[in-house]
């Protein structure tokens, strides 16, 4: 994995062919998201793939590079080395962004396995592409590579797919949920719970002093001292008269 073996692949047609089918369908998707609102799962995690793809090609570059170095052989002094670890930075920054709006949107477990399916996909083919992964293997152990894709695809989808979901919580009680509701339309019936169930909401269960609550006022004491004062000094002035 040294510099010139780096830019070599990086320059050769099957990768430029790639990186040209990559681009174009990276801006169409980017596009129907951002200016049309297609916020379909499938889109979203397209572009994180697409990215991811990216950032597998990158990050195999920049360690094989490293350990040369380490070994002795000095790969640092390569400007491929810069650019990899530049393109690794930036798509592992924008992968993480496309995934956060995604689980703003949807469940978890759904981005867990559509994510794993799509973002292993396309990085074994940008691999496959970039550093000749498959030249030199036979048709069996190809077969036996793709069958292990579908066994592991299958596998992450049974288990997120019984996942149970979460039920939000609801700060308010249903009309339906009340124990002994009856319903509105019933001829005859008092949209009333009933009292023999182990909860009663609003219902009154002793109806004694209602009377006293609906009693009808009475008037002040001061009202009626006044009324009496004045009927006495009526009366004194029609006995003087």
């Amino acid at each position: 994995m040294t510099g010139e073996n780096v830019t070599r692949h990086l320059v050769s047609w099957p990768f430029l062919l790639y990186m040209l089918v990559e681009i174009i369908l990276f801006c169409l998707l980017l596009y129907f998201y951002k200016e049309k609102n297609a916020n379909n799962i499938v889109v979203i995690l397209l572009l994180v793939a697409l990215l991811g793809s990216m950032t597998v090609v990158t990050v195999k570059a920049v360690a094989g590079m490293l350990v040369l170095s380490i070994q002795g052989n000095l790969q640092l002094d390569y400007p491929i080395f810069y650019v990899m670890f530049v393109c690794m930075v930036a798509t592992a920054v924008y992968q993480a962004a496309f995934l956060s709006q995604a689980s703003q949107m949807y469940d978890s477990s759904l981005i867990a396995s559509v994510g794993y399916i799509l973002s292993t996909t396309v990085a074994i083919t940008a691999g496959a592409i970039f550093y000749l992964d498959f030249i030199g293997e036979d048709v069996l152990h190809i077969c036996m590579f793709a069958l292990g894709c579908l066994i592991a695809f299958l596998g992450v989808f049974l288990i997120t797919r019984n996942k149970k979901k979460a039920t939000p919580f609801e700060p308010y009680i249903s009309m339906d949920a009340m124990p002994g509701m009856q319903n509105m339309h019933d001829k005859g019936m008092t949209v009333q719970p009933d009292l023999k169930a182990s909860f009663s909401y609003g219902a009154l269960e002793n109806n004694d002093n209602i009377s006293e609550i609906y009693a009808p006022a009475t008037l002040p004491v001061m009202q009626e001292e006044h009324s009496s004062r004045s009927a006495y000094r009526v009366l004194e002035h029609t006995k003087k008269e």
